[in-house]
């Protein structure tokens, strides 16, 4: 499959750019596979869309304060993007303006160790995480509430961006549901745009998981398991292949992809080019998924991480 069928035409001011006042105010196009059906309705409805044995699967890793914006032994400014922690007080992170960087050079709270290339660093922190929250770079305005790049489930820190379809949740609308938590964490490659002519040329790096026992053996019977987030579908269509319970996945879903353990997923509307596309993809058909983003366009759905979501049925 050529990486120009993950193209489509989004006009700049349907990028959302801050949350919504209430997180399950958010639109939520529902999508039925089986007779093409598509209704309109907000978050706080996702409810009435599911039945009463369905198990809704989310991802509830936390956000790491990863943007630390510091200063060179010079006085010219620095930022570095922690990106994962490799053992305790070891992390690999971006690091700019690379070309003015050495290692063993400090920067405040941080001193690099080795350049790993493309701007990648190992690095060694003192003390805990303590930047701003990494937000994605089409997100132009400021953040009022650092928390709101958070799920309101957020429990296990280790993530460089939010699993952002679980961000429209409540409290109020999780206590309806049958839910099940697990642990992906997330890294930006996730979100690293294909450059290859074909998305069989694109290497998606690993991520690492975990998920207990008993939730396991909550999701593998039963009778429709729902997955928030593509994160979410990495974790279980990896275990649905024999993976151990904890570990790094490097699942790249693409369209034609055999789905052994999700049936129904709820996701957020996806850059161009980037694979969480071509998981959405490859769960509802290609031809399908762009209609469906027409449709989002002519309708004004909001786009990306603070935007609206989608429940394919």
């Amino acid at each position: 499959m050529r990486t120009s069928e993950l193209d489509y035409d989004l006009p700049p001011e349907l990028i959302a750019q801050h949350p919504l006042e209430r997180r399950d105010d958010s639109r939520l196009l529902v999508y039925r596979r089986g007779d093409e059906e598509v209704e309109h309705r907000r978050f706080r409805d996702l409810p009435r869309e599911l039945g009463p044995t369905d198990v809704v699967v989310v991802n509830d890793t936390r956000v790491v304060p990863a943007r630390l914006r510091l200063r060179r032994p010079g006085g010219g400014e620095a930022e570095v993007l922690l990106l994962e922690e490799l053992e305790p007080g070891v992390w690999e992170a971006l690091a700019r303006p690379t070309r003015r960087l050495r290692p063993g050079m400090r920067l405040g709270p941080v001193e690099l160790d080795e350049s790993l290339g493309g701007g990648r660093w190992r690095v060694r922190l003192e003390g805990e995480p303590s930047g701003e929250a990494p937000l994605p770079p089409y997100i132009t305005e400021p953040l009022a509430d650092p928390g709101r790049y958070q799920t309101v489930y957020a429990e296990r820190e280790g993530s460089a961006a939010a699993p952002t379809a679980g961000l429209h949740f409540t409290p109020e609308l999780l206590a309806r549901l049958d839910v099940v938590r697990i642990t992906l964490h997330v890294g930006l490659d996730t979100f690293r745009p294909i450059t290859s002519e074909t998305l069989a040329g694109h290497e998606i790096h690993s991520e690492r998981y975990r998920v207990a026992p008993a939730a396991w053996e909550r999701i593998r019977p039963a009778d429709r398991v729902v997955a928030v987030g593509t994160t979410t579908v990495r974790v279980l269509e990896s275990l649905a292949r024999g993976a151990p319970l904890e570990g790094r996945t490097e699942l790249y879903v693409t369209p034609g992809f055999e789905f052994r353990c999700v049936d129904a997923l709820v996701t957020n509307f996806h850059l161009p080019r980037s694979s969480l596309l071509a998981l959405v993809m490859a769960f509802v058909g290609v031809e399908e998924t762009r209609r469906l983003y027409r449709l989002a366009v002519e309708e004004r759905y909001r786009f990306y991480s603070f935007g609206d979501a989608m429940l394919i049925l």
